[in-house]
């Protein structure tokens, strides 16, 4: 296949959010290799806003994973429907069984995925599966599967090749509604802090996060915190903000709540953040698509694995306790509440890594020859 030319492409990568945004830098260098392709992009529900406004997509399947007999009954339908767009070639960067399914009933002529020990029939090109665990970033791992089809690709750049979560316009007209509702100002712009996490192992205690937000408050009259945590977990920036109102902290700016934010909303007001902070989920990825700086606390997964993937102009700082033998681990055995790579994380040092961010942000601005 000669880059350049017409074809029709299909990526499968079903879940989840921050998987779904490590496979854009991909998009852009198939898009940049050809094009003139048509590109489509398979995703479920829960992670479609990643790519539903991607400029290099021509089209986004977005179709749910109902359980049991259903999901018989919908993948069949859905294999159907994939089999009658008549796609060239199809790149698995997911690699499970659904996935692998999938690709299958496509009955795409080229076929390309990851070799997995029962499944790699299902591919006409394989691709070596990295270790889950080694320190290798995972948008390099999604962007080894293009190798079959772009054998010259070279590695991805995180200034050439970010990645990438457009704004919703619809989404970004709600949130401007909400702050004014709150009357929060455009500036000085908010600190956006993420409370939760769709994997229990990855989610730093509550008590901490409301220690955090109650120090932050406290320097600054003009300072406005906004909590937010994801539509499944709605009352866990509530739950933060009560706790943060019993503590003996002298609070001097203001602490909102904007739990249950859908996604693209979430982009939205990340976008006009002076600063977010969150765990290693899909939200900051989801800042890594935006020049906002940001603090990353990682506890079972390390930096190297899944540092925010962006321009390293752009200020990123990790929290994680080094040194524990246990780490990475495949996040399976901790009881849950107990997991001493986020538990030993204080609240006072990610307070100060905050604090550096926010201070060298504003000497870089102050520096500007613009200015």
């Amino acid at each position: 296949m000669v880059p350049g030319g017409s074809v029709n492409i299909l990526f499968i990568r079903l879940r989840v959010v921050g998987d779904v945004v490590f496979t854009t830098p991909a998009i852009r260098a198939v898009r940049r290799a050809f094009p003139d392709a048509r590109l489509t992009y398979l995703v479920e529900p829960a992670a479609s806003a990643v790519v539903a406004h991607n400029p290099h997509l021509d089209d986004v399947l977005v179709r749910p994973a109902p359980r049991g007999i259903d999901r018989l009954r919908t993948d069949w339908q859905l294999g159907v429907e994939l089999s009658r767009r008549c796609f060239d070639v199809v790149v698995d960067f997911h690699g499970g069984p659904r996935a692998g399914l999938l690709t299958l009933a496509s009955r795409a002529p080229r076929r390309i995925g990851y070799a997995v020990a029962g499944r790699s029939w299902i591919y006409t090109d394989v691709v070596a599966r990295p270790r889950a665990l080694r320190p290798r970033h995972s948008v390099e791992n999604q962007w080894d599967v293009l190798g079959p089809l772009l054998p010259n690709l070279g590695a991805p750049d995180p200034a050439r090749d970010p990645v990438e979560m457009p704004e919703d316009l619809e989404a970004s007209a709600q949130i401007t509604t909400w702050l004014d509702q709150q009357d929060v100002p455009s500036m000085p712009a908010p600190i956006v802090v993420h409370v939760s996490a769709g994997n229990p192992f990855r989610r730093w205690p509550l008590d901490a996060f409301a220690e955090l937000a109650a120090h932050l408050s406290s320097s600054d009259a003009e300072r406005r915190i906004i909590l937010t945590s994801g539509p499944s977990e709605a009352e866990a920036a509530e739950e933060v903000l009560a706790r943060a109102s019993r503590l003996a902290v002298a609070r001097r700016g203001t602490i909102l709540t904007c739990g249950g934010s859908t996604l693209a909303e979430l982009r939205s007001l990340i976008g006009r953040a002076a600063l977010f902070i969150g765990g290693d989920s899909g939200p900051l990825h989801v800042a890594a698509a935006t020049p906002v700086p940001i603090v990353a606390l990682y506890g079972p997964t390390l930096p190297a694995r899944s540092a925010p993937w962006r321009d390293p102009a752009f200020v990123t700082e990790a929290v994680e306790i080094e040194g524990l033998p246990c780490r990475p681990c495949a996040q399976r055995t901790c009881a849950p509440g107990d997991f001493r790579c986020l538990m030993r994380i204080p609240a006072m040092r990610v307070v100060e890594a905050a604090e550096r961010v926010l201070a060298r942000t504003k000497a870089s601005r102050a520096t500007r020859p613009d200015r």
